[in-house]
Formats: structure tokens, C-alpha cells, sequence
């Protein structure tokens, strides 16, 4: 060291660098910290050492809470299962613990809290200790650390605590100290980083807008600067940080240096971001759902209208508005199936239960279907039990049938159409077979979702909600609806539906 001082004397400025390994106030670096319950156990669990952060979070004075078991710190109802003795041997075992829930104060009010215990060993891998880092979460405010324990016991403590960068400042800036978090964190050594400013760690937009020099002006003003943003690595990469900058005082009032606690937040940060993507899409979903209500709303009316006059016209023999009467009831069924989009969409999808005849209802469906089946050339098939009645919404499984022998004669025209019903103790169901091209599997695990097709729109009309809205009545009856490949080509979906 004194051949470096000479050295540098005689380039007409004296540096005296931190040196690796020298002395550091570990102390006063963990005593400065305060938002932290930072302590250490025996390896049977007693507290050896208590800090300023510890007292404040957990209430106890360090002569009420030394030599006790830190199960004191749990419910009694979770000291019973074993848990500390399990997290102790966990940690012994791994090499750290961490978890989260209920502790206890000294008061007997619980709070929730992050904890993370560190296994303390000796060059020769014995075992010494834990440190126990505790972080009060109740009002997610990030902490400072502390603890009161001999120079040894906070150098091993600080040494040994992987998921927080803790090190010191000199009054200039420069790292003093370096922990093992510290280079988990930022991927510097201590080597590498000791003597460096603070100004390294930060993107250089921030250096150029003089942002390290700040928060340590900050810091000596009031004691305390605290902060999240962007920090850059070793390698380059950035990290989103929590970052708490503490002034280091002696007895006289004298700046010693900054503690700086550190800690990476880029998976926090990747949730919430995550989160409002979510909360948005929520939104515009609601919106849509809102306008698609609206719509239909204001079409139904003048709809009505138009099929009650295509209606008379046709009674009355006037004119042939066929083509025009099957298009405003087609568009009519589609204002209908928006209508019921809403009403499920907001919970409103009620049911009107009386004595139904399975049976009765997939005759009907042939029945409505019977012109349409002709025209595509498909025969509509009824197999399976005479009647089989139970307690349903008549109405709604009316709409089953027709989106299900519909979709059939849809995608599957030309081709024969079955519908089997059968029933059985306290269960009914009934199956509507096609021998269409089938459905992808690919497109299985969707085609029961809103506007959702296993065909192109451009192929086939409609707005991909029949099959929703089927899924949605029979599980609003308490009943499954799946599909399923028709054995030589085709598809088969199958309803199952509780009698009562």
C-alpha cells in the first residue's frame, strides 16, 4: 500500500483507493438500515443477535428477545405443525428458506410477512448459524436491514445474503463494500467493482442527467433517498431495481458513507405490466360486449316491425316476399344470438324450468329444419328412446337443437344427419351426428368459444356463437357438451343433461 501511495504521489495527486478485503464498518452499514428485521439464530434456532429493524417490526428490545426461540414469532396454531423446525432444516439442508405468512408481535397482532433465512457457515463448512432476513409486507414498503451483533456475525450475516445487493458508499460515491448479492445482482465482483462509482450501475441517460449524483445529495440532505428504476448489469442487460440509499453518520454528525440496499424487481414489474395488458383487454371486452348489446337492442325493434309487414304481406297474398321474410328472420336469429351474447356476458341468462320431453323438442328441430334439409340434400334421422322428459328450459334447448342440427346441415350438407336421445337414471342426453368433413383437432379446444369457427367466415356465414351459446345452456342446466370425431368422417357432438 505504501509503494502505491509513493507511486501516486509522485503523479502530483495522493489516491488512496478502498483495497479488497480492508476493514469495513459492517455495523454501522446494517445498523443504518432500518426497514429490514435482519438477525441471526443459533443452529437450534435461539436469537443470538437482534437490530434496530428487527425491534421496530416485531416490537421486542433486544434484552426481551435474545436467547429466546424464534418461534415466538409465530402463531401458535403454526408453531404446532412443525414449521420451524422445518424452514431450519430446509435451510440447513438447501442452504436458504424463503416463504411467506402470519407472524406475531410482541403485542400479539399478526402481520404478513416476507422471509428469507441464509445458512451461516465457517471455511470448514460448519455450521454457525442463519441469518434471517424478515421484510414486514403488510404495506409492501421495501425495508432497510439491521442488526446489533458483534464486527464477525455481520460480516458473516452480509456476506451470506444472496437476494438483496447490500454494500457501502464512501462519502464520494465510490463501493466500499460488496456482498454476495450485491454481485448476483449486478454480476461485478468485488474485485471488479470495489472503488468504482455509483454512477455505473445507472443507464447513461440517467449519468448524463446527473441522476447518482442527486439521489447521494439527497441522501446527506435527509438522511435517506429511496427509488425504483432502471439499472444495467455487467453483461449490459438492465434490471428493473428497487433501490434505498441511506447517509452514514458517526456520533458527531459527520457523513461516513451511504448504506445501499438493492433489489431486482424485474419480475415484479413484468406481472404488473402483465396485469394491466389483462385489465385493458378486460375492458375492451366489456366495451365490445356493452356495443354488441346496445345494437342488437336498437335493431330488435325496427326487425320486428319488418317481419310482422312480410308476414301480412304474405298472408294476404299480395306479393311474394319469400327471399325477403327468410332474410329478416335470419338476421332477426342473429340479433337474438347477440342479445343472449349479452345476457350471458353479464350473468342475466335466466332459465324457466317445467316437465320437457327430450324427444319432443329434436322432433321439432327436424320439423323447423325440414325445408333447409331439403334444399341442401340431408336427411335429418331421429333414433333412441320413445320420449325421455326431466326439468329444462323448453326455449333454451330448443336453441341447442337448432345451433347443433343447424351447424350440421351447415357444414355437413348432402350428408346424412342422426339425432339419438336416450335417457337414463337421473341423466338424459342426446347426440347429433354428422358425416361432414369434420372438425380439425386442432380447432377442438376452441370452436365452443365466442366468435370462434373450425371454418373460414368466407366459406360459411354466421357469426360463430351458436356453439357458445349451446355450451352456455347446458351448463347453466348443470350438463356437458363436447365433440367428438364420427367414426368414417365427421363430427358428433353429445349433450348430457341432469334430469332434475
Amino acid at each position: 500500500m505504501a509503494k502505491h501511495e509513493t507511486e501516486a504521489q509522485g503523479l502530483g495527486t495522493q489516491v488512496r483507493q478502498p483495497e479488497v478485503g480492508a476493514d469495513i464498518d459492517y455495523r454501522a452499514l446494517v445498523s443504518a438500515v432500518r426497514d429490514y428485521a435482519i438477525f441471526m439464530l443459533t443452529p437450534e434456532g435461539v436469537v443470538a443477535s437482534w437490530n434496530d429493524g428487527a425491534q421496530r417490526i416485531k416490537g421486542y428490545a433486544p434484552s426481551e428477545i435474545i436467547g429466546k426461540h424464534f418461534s415466538v414469532f409465530y402463531p401458535p396454531e403454526v408453531v404446532k405443525t412443525g414449521i420451524c423446525e422445518y424452514e431450519l432444516a430446509v435451510t440447513s439442508a438447501e442452504g436458504r428458506f424463503e416463504g411467506e405468512g402470519y407472524r406475531v408481535r410482541k403485542d400479539g397482532t399478526q402481520f404478513w410477512a416476507n422471509v428469507i433465512i441464509t445458512a451461516v457457515r465457517d471455511a470448514t463448512g460448519r455450521l454457525l448459524g442463519f441469518a434471517k432476513v424478515t421484510r414486514d409486507l403488510t404495506e409492501r414498503r421495501l425495508s432497510e436491514e439491521a442488526l446489533r451483533e458483534s464486527e464477525q456475525r455481520v460480516r458473516l450475516l452480509v456476506e451470506n445474503v444472496r437476494d438483496y445487493a447490500l454494500f457501502m458508499l464512501d462519502p464520494e460515491g465510490r463501493v466500499a463494500s460488496w456482498n454476495v448479492g450485491a454481485e448476483r445482482i449486478n454480476g461485478y465482483s468485488a474485485q471488479e467493482v470495489i472503488g468504482s462509482s455509483l454512477a455505473r450501475f445507472y443507464p447513461p441517460e440517467d449519468v448524463r442527467a446527473g441522476k447518482p449524483d442527486l439521489e447521494l445529495r439527497v441522501a446527506s440532505e435527509t438522511g435517506r433517498f429511496e427509488e425504483e428504476g432502471w439499472r444495467i448489469r455487467k453483461d449490459g442487460t438492465r434490471f428493473w431495481a428497487n433501490a434505498i440509499l441511506t447517509a452514514i453518520r458517526d456520533a458527531n454528525g459527520e457523513l461516513r458513507g451511504y448504506a445501499k440496499v438493492v433489489r431486482d424487481l424485474t419480475e415484479r414489474r413484468k406481472g404488473d405490466e402483465e396485469r394491466l395488458r389483462l385489465i385493458q383487454a378486460q375492458e375492451a371486452v366489456r366495451l365490445r360486449d356493452e356495443f354488441l348489446s346496445i345494437a342488437a337492442h336498437e335493431l330488435r325493434t325496427p326487425l320486428t316491425a319488418l317481419l310482422l309487414q312480410l308476414q301480412s304481406m304474405e298472408k294476404a297474398k299480395r306479393s311474394s316476399p319469400g327471399p325477403a321474410l327468410r332474410s329478416a328472420r335470419r338476421l332477426a336469429g342473429l340479433v337474438e344470438m347477440l342479445l343472449d351474447v349479452s345476457r350471458i356476458a353479464t350473468g342475466r341468462l335466466e332459465l324457466s324450468k317445467e316437465d320437457v320431453d327430450l324427444v319432443q323438442l329434436a322432433r321439432d328441430a327436424i320439423d323447423r329444419y325440414s325445408d333447409e334439409a331439403r334444399r341442401v340434400g340431408s336427411e335429418v334421422l331421429l333414433e333412441g328412446d320413445a320420449s325421455v322428459r326431466g326439468s329444462w328450459d323448453a326455449l333454451r334447448l330448443e336453441q341447442v337443437f337448432a345451433n347443433l342440427v343447424g351447424n350440421a346441415l351447415k357444414y355437413a350438407a348432402g350428408s346424412a344427419v342422426t339425432i339419438r336421445v336416450s335417457g337414463r337414471d337421473g341423466e338424459a342426453s342426446f347426440e347429433v351426428q354428422d358425416r361432414g368433413p369434420g372438425i380439425g383437432a386442432e380447432d377442438l379446444s376452441r370452436i365452443f368459444d365466442r366468435f370462434e369457427r373450425a371454418a373460414p367466415s368466407r366459406h360459411y356465414g354466421g357469426l360463430g356463437l351458436g356453439l357458445y351459446i349451446a355450451r352456455q345452456v347446458v351448463e347453466a342446466h348443470g350438463g356437458t357438451i363436447g365433440v367428438h370425431e364420427t367414426p368414417g368422417g365427421g363430427a358428433t357432438f353429445s349433450v348430457v343433461l341432469p334430469r332434475a
